[in-house]
């Protein structure tokens, strides 16, 4: 048997390192064109449509696909991957304000995961891979197929592995698609191809044949026959070879002719042709059919697929992802190996287009990856879409971070300890210093007091509260008190409205507080031990509430976003505050909250899009209307998702008469 072997395959006792089996529940935290109709008939004891719902999820593969198991395992019809697999490849994504466009880096996160998955070398690449793969094995449907989408690099060596985890015999092809027409390479032979290995994952896993159209060499040499009318034609033998043998019941005598192995139809069959003016006969008497190529499906496809082009710089399908699939690459994939109803799964989803075409096809569908933009222009391509089923989007949330505070403070004996551990190492991060004496005050920066927020609760009024509270405690007292009344509260998640409610309780202390947000990056190591952690404060929306009875408007009247957080170029070409703004989405009844498991129900939603130039004014819809059915108390929840993928929400409560 051939092994591939790399470091870390085998612990030191010679056993196989087993995957990970963290399996964290999901928290859906929006759901995703839902009618305001059936909404509202849900919340007054209407019927709820019920059953699936698709997937779109923001996490790491090396947890979300442990996490799919419980649910998944051996369910899923079809996957298809386009993993990272180029050590110099570009992950920045380009993004349109208006008429101009600049090119975003991929987040800390993603560039550390991607391409310091190359961090040992090629030994850390294959043990990543392999550990993907044998996830998606398990999540695969006995009748299911996968399709890995992988180049020259590693194209070789994902190909032992898939037949190490899958078997050999389960190989059904090594697919070149031929994806650009030139590539100029001074070291060499230029590539213009990528592989994609397809396997199934048992002899029962179909393959329903495509068909390409004939080039026009193929046509000219065989459809060389035309009817007056244009319909071309090729002349096809209709009497049996020899390699077929002698069918009894299909030799008889036609027209003074008898072949000598038989006919291919059963005589009334023949005669048919015959009437139709089908036959073309010979000098010498014997008949041919004529098949047209109106009747003809195509070329059966082959493993060289050079008719499908990559996703151009005006493609309306293009949405700035430099490594985006042309969809008509899915949807050959998708309609080859799944039929209507199936599920399709793609955890590195980039720019969407395993969902978008999926969804077209009406396929069930489960999306995910690990970059932020990446969800969000998935989102909002499916939202582009016309009829586009409700979906969901969920993450690990607090549990994912919950794990990671057990595994890398976990050796504490007491929760204190590892609470401890735990804000140390962000304040740490954010370059403040730990201050011992305080419940709600954790550290002191630039003058400035340190609140950091647990893993496992948002930051609320209530939390603002408490630490205006010790802060007038704290003026004043020892070497550690704070130069400033003014404090950074350090959250992983806020509670909605806390942006404007807890300002302004914090300026009624006369205390000024920013709301600083904890990337994810601190979850990945590899960002921490290079120092790529990034912290930046929470942007802020205001927006002007209108009613006429039962008649709700909204309008959104300013949009900031904290300059750290936004390129320099990007400023510059900002004129208006709405170019901050790609997209923004109303709840009309949001019955989130603390103690409510509801979610964030987008029920309207406008987007800029792509085809929207400069013009005299904002391009995107700043305002909308909505009317309620029913009287009663409704809060209203506005989310914003700005150029660069960050969301930012707000409420607002109305009394509908």
């Amino acid at each position: 048997m051939v092994e591939l072997i790399w470091d870390g395959k085998y612990d030191a006792n010679g056993r196989r390192v087993a995957p990970p089996r963290l399996k964290l529940p999901f928290q859906t935290v929006e759901t995703v064109n839902e009618s305001a109709e059936l909404r509202q008939r849900s919340l007054f004891g209407g019927p709820r449509e019920t059953g699936w719902r698709n997937r779109l999820i923001w996490g790491d593969k090396k947890y979300v696909l442990p996490a799919l198991l419980d649910e998944f395992a051996g369910k899923v019809d079809l996957i298809y991957i386009d993993p990272p697999f180029n050590v110099g490849a570009d992950f920045s994504y380009q993004l349109e304000v208006e008429d101009a466009h600049f090119t975003k880096e991929a987040s800390v996160i993603e560039q550390k995961a991607y391409r310091d998955t190359w961090g040992r070398g090629l030994d850390s690449y294959l043990a990543w891979f392999d550990e993907a793969v044998r996830y998606l094995h398990e999540l695969l449907s006995e009748k299911g197929s996968i399709y890995v989408h992988i180049d020259w690099h590693v194209g070789h060596y994902a190909k032992v592995l898939l037949d190490d985890v899958f078997g050999y015999e389960s190989f059904r092809a090594d697919i070149t698609w031929k994806r650009t027409a030139a590539h100029n390479d001074t070291r060499g032979i230029g590539v213009v191809n990528d592989s994609i290995l397809y396997y199934g994952k048992s002899q029962n896993s179909p393959y329903f044949p495509q068909f390409v159209p004939y080039d026009q060499d193929y046509l000219d040499t065989f459809y060389r026959h035309s009817e007056d009318d244009g319909r071309r034609y090729r002349l096809h033998q209709i009497e049996r070879n020899p390699a077929l043998g002698v069918r009894p019941n299909l030799k008889y005598e036609y027209q003074g002719y008898t072949p000598r192995y038989g006919w291919m139809v059963e005589e009334g069959k023949l005669k048919e042709f015959d009437e139709k003016g089908m036959l073309v006969w010979s000098s010498n008497g014997k008949p041919q059919r004529k098949i047209y190529l109106e009747e003809e499906k195509g070329r059966p496809l082959h493993n060289i697929w050079d008719d499908i082009p990559p996703v151009q710089s005006q493609s309306k399908e293009r949405t700035g992802y430099n490594t985006q699939k042309p969809e008509t690459l899915l949807e050959r994939i998708i309609n080859a190996s799944s039929n209507a109803g199936d599920l399709v799964l793609d955890c590195f989803c980039g720019s969407g287009t395993t969902a978008a075409v999926a969804e077209r096809l009406g396929r069930r569908w489960i999306a995910a990856d690990l970059g932020r933009f990446a969800i969000h222009t998935t989102r909002k391509r499916l939202l582009g879409m016309a009829d586009v089923r409700p979906f969901v989007v969920q993450n690990l949330g607090k549990y994912e971070r919950q794990a990671w505070q057990a595994a890398e403070f976990g050796g504490a004996e007491r929760a204190a300890e590892v609470v401890g551990q735990y804000r140390r190492f962000l304040l740490d991060l954010y370059g403040a210093r730990p201050v011992p004496g305080y419940v709600w005050l954790h550290g002191v920066k630039g003058g400035r007091m340190v609140h950091v927020g647990p893993v496992d609760s948002p930051i609320t009024p209530a939390d603002v509260g408490q630490i205006a509270l010790e802060f007038r405690k704290a003026m004043g007292t020892g070497k550690d008190a704070p130069a400033q009344a003014a404090v950074d509260i350090l959250g992983w998640d806020f509670a909605f409205e806390l942006n404007e409610v807890a300002r302004q309780q914090a300026e009624a202390a006369n205390l000024k507080v920013h709301f600083v947000r904890i990337p994810r990056e601190v979850l990945e190591q590899k960002a921490v031990d290079q120092g790529d952690i990034r912290f930046f404060e929470l942007a802020a929306l205001d927006l002007e509430v209108g009613q006429t009875k039962r008649d709700v408007s909204l309008r959104l009247t300013d949009f900031v976003i904290p300059p750290d957080d936004v390129p320099d170029d990007v400023q510059r070409a900002i004129s208006h505050w709405s170019q901050w703004i790609d997209y923004w989405a109303v709840d009309w009844d949001n019955k989130s909250g603390l103690m409510s498991a509801d979610t964030f129900h987008n029920m309207w939603q406008a987007y800029r899009t792509r085809t929207k130039k400069k013009a005299a004014g904002p391009s995107l819809q700043l305002q909308t209307t909505h009317r309620y059915e029913e009287p009663g108390e409704y809060t209203i929840m506005v989310k914003v998702i700005d150029i660069l993928g960050n969301d930012t929400t707000k409420t607002v409560r109305v009394s509908v008469p």
